[in-house]
């Protein structure tokens, strides 16, 4: 009886012993498998391959990354109004009855073009109601059989060549605008920006808005600006040098992470970024991208959806 108890232990106990002598000889090798598969996981998930055609067709832009300077702006609302130096209200000589009407609103006319005939009540013989300006006809206030007078302009003519763009200052950035200052005015039309200088800042305010007029004169001579229209403006405050900056369209976040998409080869890979000051354009780069590496710069989401979608599919 205890002969065989005895045996009985001793049977567990090689048991055991194999039974671990086996976990030993396994468990490096999958650990081993389970770090390389974690590490391969997040290098995959961390960069993705995109070819050249893909990159074109995804409206991906290319950049690369170089000193900049970065302007301090102050961002500004305005309309675009007529040159009021530059703009004529044409009135009767004579009270009548109109008989003829030449000229149209949005027609250009010389100066002494007939815009039309009136036939004065005293004299009952028709006058010529002429153009003492040339410009475009932006409004007119008679029409056919109409009885006009000199209480009212008949025309308003206004050359068009200059504008005035008025820009509403709020009362905090009152000081921070000065006469001479550049603007640069966006008149939202697909075409380059137009570089302006404020000559003019109001010296008294509107109790509606609380805010002051900063004006430019601006050439028009195409034209792009329309009076009536509202319009955009970024006033330079102040300028400076940056030794690495991208687009501000670069930066993505990944997992809490601000990254830039760097291109190297066919594929792009996350990089983590520490940026310095921005402005509406670039963001100054002080730590992870180098100057002339070549970035996504316009629609790099796509390149952080083409990343994520990886990421899931080795999932």
């Amino acid at each position: 009886m205890i002969i065989t108890l005895t045996r009985y232990l001793i049977f567990i106990l090689v048991a055991a012993a194999l039974v671990y002598a086996g976990y030993r000889m396994l468990t490096p090798a999958t650990t081993k498998t389970v770090a390389t598969e974690k590490t391969e996981k997040e290098e995959h998930s961390d960069s993705v391959a995109m070819s050249d055609a893909k990159v074109s067709a995804a409206g991906i832009e290319l950049a690369k990354a170089s000193p900049a300077v970065l302007h301090d702006a102050l961002l500004l609302n305005g309309m675009v109004q007529p040159n009021q130096e530059s703009l004529v209200q044409v009135t009767p000589r004579f009270p009548g009855i109109v008989r003829d009407v030449r000229k149209r609103i949005g027609d250009r006319v010389q100066k002494g073009d007939v815009l039309a005939i009136v036939e004065s009540n005293q004299s009952l013989t028709p006058y010529e109601l002429k153009a003492v300006l040339g410009g475009t006809v932006i409004d007119r206030q008679t029409t056919l059989g109409e009885y006009v007078s000199e209480q009212k302009p008949a025309f308003v003519i206004a050359d068009l060549s200059t504008v005035w763009v008025d820009f509403s200052v709020y009362r905090r950035d009152l000081g921070r605008v000065n006469v001479g200052d550049q603007v640069l005015i966006d008149p939202a039309d697909g075409k380059p920006i137009i570089e302006a200088k404020i000559s003019y800042l109001s010296p008294v305010g509107s109790s509606d808005t609380q805010s002051a007029v900063a004006r430019a004169v601006v050439p028009n001579n195409e034209p792009r600006l329309r009076p009536g229209l509202f319009i955009t403006g970024r006033l330079t405050l102040s300028d400076r040098q940056v030794p690495v900056a991208v687009k501000a369209s670069a930066l993505q976040t990944v997992e809490n992470r601000t990254v830039v998409f760097v291109r190297d080869g066919d594929k792009f890979a996350a990089r983590d970024v520490e940026i310095g000051q921005r402005d509406q354009e670039f963001v100054e780069i002080t730590f992870g991208v180098l100057e002339g590496d070549v970035y996504a710069a316009k629609n790099s989401f796509i390149v952080k959806a083409e990343m994520a979608k990886g990421g899931a599919d080795n999932d």
